[in-house]
């Protein structure tokens, strides 16, 4: 079974900066895309950036040139640098894990999410 979890959110004024972490555990044996989705209260959860085991990213407009995404493939893990934070970036951040093959048990193709971390912009 793989989890996923998230850290780095919380409450942060117009202007700043957070990062989130995602790390998947499990006896993972790869991973084809990790990513980050968000959810603002009374709204559909919305892609923000994925990135592939071979570094191809790609990024909703809303965030382009001010959140980077990145990926630590030997630690299974994604980062979401969020700079120029704006009260509309408000949402839960979940993390995705696409394409994913296990060992124990043995699985291929499998997609998971993270429960989410709550980021708040105050204006």
């Amino acid at each position: 079974q793989v989890q996923l979890v998230e850290s780095g959110g919380g409450l942060v004024q117009a202007g700043g900066s957070l990062r989130l972490s995602c790390a998947a555990s499990g006896i993972i044996r790869s991973i084809n895309a990790m990513g980050w989705y968000r959810q603002a209260p009374g709204e559909q959860r919305e892609l923000v950036a994925t990135i592939t085991s071979g570094g191809s990213t790609n990024y909703a407009d809303s965030v382009k040139g001010r959140f980077t995404i990145s990926r630590d493939n030997a630690k299974n893990t994604v980062y979401l640098q969020m700079n120029s934070l704006k009260p509309e970036d408000t949402a839960v951040y979940y993390c995705n894990a696409d394409g994913v093959w296990t060992m124990s048990p043995p699985l291929y193709g499998m997609t998971y999410w993270g429960k989410g971390t709550l980021v708040t912009v105050s204006s």
